[in-house]
């Protein structure tokens, strides 16, 4: 603890959680673990079949093992520490501790934005201009498409955690919530942080809209040439590549803007915990079912490892 005039400043915070100690909550707490588990072999086995499987080495491929890989390490910075608290039944936190998870959590929220936006200009390219898609989605660019969300979301972090830990926190400790989230943690502070919200609000409209706004421009302009193709199968070929897409992309966009881009008036405890579990745990769960449903190409893929691992029983 430490006092400035007459307010006695905190120096540690206490994570309420998502869940308390009853039968019904140890259920709940049971599937979110079954999730993680998912999570984490869903997208570690898209991310080794991609590597594998030379036929996966296309740019749509390429964006989504990045993908899984951000979602591997965004449910890994949730829940390990969640159910840590949950089992213990206690979630204190050091502040530097919660600037860590502020920053690697906001840092991967922004990298997947960038992506999502970067995927969907990717399909648009293939189904809209099919014939200059390996020039105009060269490696190098892929590469440098990429290395851009990897910044952008590493600024946005960095500005963040900086400036949500720069103010004084006094009375009480309790943050209620499952991990550090700053709308959470600014409810805390013992000074206005009105400008401050501000800027957050300026950030998402960077990291959110301005990434959205790129994938329903990408969006209308497939829908319009899916429209003008003459093979059915073509058409149902493209809706089923993009559907997942856009699938991914209403999970995760709606529930990062309806967290991030709402005054702290019309925020509710209970239903931020509720929000913030969709793109911290459910979209990284369904991404990999999502991407690999219905298609054929993973599914060879997987098919050809199966038989290649010795554990498998097949022939190589």
């Amino acid at each position: 603890m430490a006092w400035v005039g007459n307010q006695t400043l905190i120096s540690h915070f206490i994570l309420l959680g998502l869940f308390t100690q009853s039968p019904l909550h140890f259920f709940l707490f049971s599937i979110i673990m079954v999730m993680f588990l998912v999570a984490l072999s869903g997208n570690g086995l898209m991310i080794l079949l991609i590597n594998v499987d030379s036929r996966l080495h296309n740019p749509m491929y390429f964006f989504l093992s990045w993908l899984s890989l951000m979602d591997l390490m965004l449910i890994s910075t949730i829940v390990p520490r969640m159910a840590t608290d949950f089992l213990l039944g206690h979630g204190a936190i050091s502040f530097t501790g919660c600037g860590l998870q502020i920053l690697f959590f906001l840092t991967l929220l922004g990298d997947e934005c960038f992506l999502l936006a970067f995927m969907a200009y990717d399909r648009y390219v293939a189904i809209s201009n099919p014939l200059r898609y390996s020039v105009v989605m060269s490696r190098r660019v892929c590469w440098l498409m990429v290395t851009v969300s990897w910044l952008f979301g590493l600024v946005d972090g960095l500005i963040q955690a900086i400036f949500t830990l720069h103010f004084p926190y006094c009375g009480s400790q309790e943050v209620d919530h499952f991990f550090c989230e700053v709308p959470a943690i600014l409810k805390l502070a013992c000074a206005d942080t009105s400008l401050y919200e501000t800027m957050i609000y300026v950030c998402c409209i960077l990291m959110l809209l301005l990434p959205f706004s790129v994938i329903s421009a990408s969006y209308l302009q497939i829908l319009a040439a899916v429209l003008h193709m003459r093979s059915a199968e073509g058409r149902q070929k493209a809706f089923a590549t993009c559907s997942s897409h856009m699938a991914v992309v209403s999970l995760f966009y709606g529930a990062a803007m309806i967290t991030y881009m709402r005054p702290q008036a019309y925020h509710s405890s209970k239903q931020d915990k509720v929000v913030s579990a969709f793109y911290t745990m459910i979209t990284p769960m369904l991404n990999p079912l999502i991407y690999s449903l219905r298609n054929k190409e993973v599914a060879e893929a997987l098919r050809k490892l199966l038989r290649r691992c010795p554990c498998g029983g097949g022939q190589g």
